[in-house]
């Protein structure tokens, strides 16, 4: 009896000893997982980052379910995407919440699965979205609770949520419907980085907000103001948004042929169309970095945004400017990786997937097609050469494996491609 105690004895220490060192091996894991930090992935090209949002259906009161974001960040993380961005945590939209939920129960069900978040809290003016006249000189009373979810979200996934965003394209003034003034933003980047002294967020957590060019200073002087001068002093780097999609229309000067290459075949006028787009947006960039500069600071800059649609019923199809096309965006999605990764920035490139509730009302809106993947999950050209390597194997999107558009043949695609105007014809519809 006594030997028999003796051995159930032995059994129970070694069992209480392993338990205790397998939390210690858990303890040590969060400790590590906790200790990857916004400093060390920002700007770090083993960590690519994308705009992402789940939606499939063409309206966002269909919220994504947990095992088709599941089914999404494996497909993302199989192209090499590490960092994900999401846009705000408003009650209703619970999408950033279950997308950080499906980050964990991944890294539950595989250790090696790594994935971190680019948190948005969204900021409005006062009347914002409704039919009252937007006063863009006070801000929305839904603005604070939507920092305190954010603040939240943060707390309970250190592990995961790296970064938080106050804003996206809150401050430029295009943005009639909702924009407020830099104090709001600021007042807001200010309120975190209290909270991080206080030790009621993560020291290492960096704080941001996602704004155009201009409004970080690269544009009009009439941004050029003091509460600029403050935010920039105040967030840890500056997200900035850099389009020149948009640009082919409104400001298409960069984007015509010009008279001495008018002979040359069209892929050539379109690779130097697109080599001149990435200039555009690195000249931008650089506009930023001088005002910055130019007000005594010297932080990181990454890009919160870029990217280029495959349709356009409007400004930029067929009978606009010619931009749109899966093959111009395979040229400016691996020019765009291609600069940034030598450079050290992080591009949040816009977006993964199609998401056609932006303009549910006009199926061929630009807007809805900036994804890297259709909504049914086909690779679109820029990523054609990961489904030759296998990377996709096994993984699906609604169901569907994931293939090519236009079945993969290069020849069809290219019936779809425009050159872009001339000079001369851009001059003549300005």
């Amino acid at each position: 009896m006594i030997k028999r105690r003796f051995i159930l004895l032995t059994i129970t220490c070694v069992f209480m000893m392993s338990c205790k060192e397998n939390k210690k091996d858990e303890t040590s894991v969060t400790q590590t997982e906790e200790k990857v930090i916004a400093k060390d992935i920002l700007g770090n090209p083993d960590y690519l980052a994308i705009s992402y949002g789940g939606y499939r259906q063409k309206s966002r009161d269909k919220q994504p379910t947990i095992p088709e974001l599941k089914e999404d960040l494996r497909i993302l993380s199989a192209m090499g995407i590490k960092i994900v961005r999401t846009y705000n945590v408003q009650p209703k939209l619970p999408h950033a919440s279950n997308i950080l939920k499906a980050i964990t129960e991944l890294k539950q069900e595989d250790s090696d699965f790594e994935m971190y978040m680019m948190l948005g809290a969204w900021i409005d003016c006062l009347n914002a979205w409704t039919d009252k006249v937007p006063n863009h000189n006070v801000e929305s009373p839904n603005n604070a609770g939507e920092i305190d979810r954010a603040v939240a979200l943060a707390n309970q996934y250190p592990d995961i949520v790296k970064v938080i965003a106050v804003g996206n394209e809150a401050m430029v003034k295009w943005a009639t419907s909702y924009y407020v003034q830099p104090n709001v933003i600021l007042k807001w980047v200010k309120h975190l980085q209290n909270l991080k002294v206080e030790g009621k967020l993560s020291k290492d957590l960096w704080i941001t907000s996602s704004d155009d060019f201009a409004s970080w200073g690269g544009g009009e002087e009439q941004y050029h103001i003091k509460d600029l001068e403050s935010l920039i002093e105040a967030v840890d780097y500056i997200s900035m948004h850099t389009y020149p999609y948009h640009n082919t229309h409104y400001n298409p000067e960069f984007w015509g042929v010009p008279q001495a290459h008018k002979n040359m075949p069209d892929t050539t006028k379109i690779e130097m169309a697109m080599e001149r787009a990435i200039q555009f947006s690195k000249k931008q960039y650089d506009s930023v970095k001088n005002y910055m500069k130019s007000v005594g600071f010297n932080k990181p800059i990454h890009i919160g945004e870029t990217g280029w649609a495959t349709t356009s019923s409007g400004f930029y199809g067929d009978k606009g400017s010619k931009a749109t096309d899966e093959y111009k965006q395979g040229l400016y999605h691996d020019l765009m990786r291609k600069w940034t990764n030598n450079a050290g920035i992080s591009c949040f490139y816009f977006e993964a997937f199609n998401e056609q509730w932006k303009d549910a009302h006009n199926p061929k809106g630009s807007e809805n097609h900036f994804g890297l993947f259709t909504i049914e999950g086909k690779a679109k050209y820029p990523i054609w050469d990961l489904v030759d390597e296998g990377v996709f194997k096994d993984l699906t999107r609604n169901g569907n494996p994931i293939t090519k558009t236009y079945d993969g043949n290069k020849n069809i695609l290219m019936k779809h491609v425009l050159a872009p105007p001339s000079e001369e014809e851009i001059m003549v519809k300005r």
